[in-house]
């Protein structure tokens, strides 16, 4: 499907590439994963996927505790895929093994994930620490309370939190019934659940609202708060060379705001391809 997405002719934002959320995770984290879908490490499997992506495979999300995954990572990350940690019920020293293998990234930090406890620190406690790890945010009060959302941002500082949306196909859309993978949601609300056994599963969230949302929650300046959405993730993965940020030789992916921060245009490498109408 990414394949032949990318060989479409359209006006929107181009994919970057592709986040593997999975399938090495853990069963008793799994959020709204099917769990007959999840698997042993297998690097064959993994390099496979990666050939057939072309390269494209950017990002992975995987449970550290899953046996014999914190040794696979630099052979992951020597295919050119980032790791993430998440989905994870993993203790703090096997979460800190992860990290100094070289995993960089907590998915949805908080969400799917054992939790901070003062005697067991757990993955989320690995992941608040170390300095080096960006650490996911769904940004949609939700997902993360704001008090959450801010202190996250005062451990972690700006540079290294990533406001991710988690959507599925609804979002943008109205309440009602939608597909994610091979399980069937139910939107009310605007929440995403599994119409199954209510489990939430991802989110409804636009980028432009996790935005206006952080702007909400932080009290902080848009100048502060940007480069959660742009110039942080792009270091992440890698593409920071092309985009990210606003400099000669990027490409002039755009998007242009109006004192509400709602968009009033967007660009992709320097051509309009959105443009709202104005009342006069």
């Amino acid at each position: 499907m990414y394949k032949e997405w990318k060989n479409t002719e359209h006006r929107g934002a181009n994919l970057m590439g592709i986040h593997l959320e999975g399938p090495f995770l853990c069963p008793a984290y799994k959020g709204a994963m099917p769990e007959h879908l999840l698997k042993k490490p297998d690097m064959e499997l993994l390099k496979a996927y990666q050939e057939a992506a072309g390269g494209e495979v950017l990002y992975i999300t995987v449970s550290p505790e899953v046996e014999g995954i914190v040794d696979f990572i630099p052979y992951i990350k020597s295919l050119g895929i980032q790791v993430a940690i998440g989905h994870s019920g993993a203790d703090y020293d096997t979460a800190r093994r992860a990290i100094q293998n070289g995993a960089l990234g907590a998915t949805h930090t908080g969400n799917a994930m054992k939790l901070l406890h003062q005697h067991f620190p757990a993955i989320w406690g690995a992941v608040l620490e170390d300095d080096e790890v960006y650490c996911e945010m769904i940004c949609d009060g939700r997902h993360l309370h704001p008090g959450t959302v801010r202190f996250i941002i005062k451990i972690k500082g700006l540079d290294r939190v990533i406001a991710v949306t988690d959507s599925i196909m609804a979002a943008g859309l109205p309440d009602g019934n939608y597909k994610l993978g091979v399980n069937n949601v139910v939107v009310v609300d605007g929440d995403a659940k599994l119409s199954s056994d209510g489990t939430r599963a991802g989110s409804t969230l636009t980028s432009g609202k996790a935005l206006k949302n952080l702007l909400e929650f932080t009290g902080r300046s848009l100048e502060d708060i940007v480069p959660l959405l742009t110039e942080n993730p792009a270091r992440l993965i890698g593409v920071y060379d092309r985009i990210g940020s606003i400099e000669p030789g990027k490409d002039a992916d755009l998007v242009f705001l109006d004192w509400d921060y709602e968009i009033v245009r967007t660009m992709v490498k320097g051509k309009v391809c959105h443009e709202r109408k104005l009342h006069t």
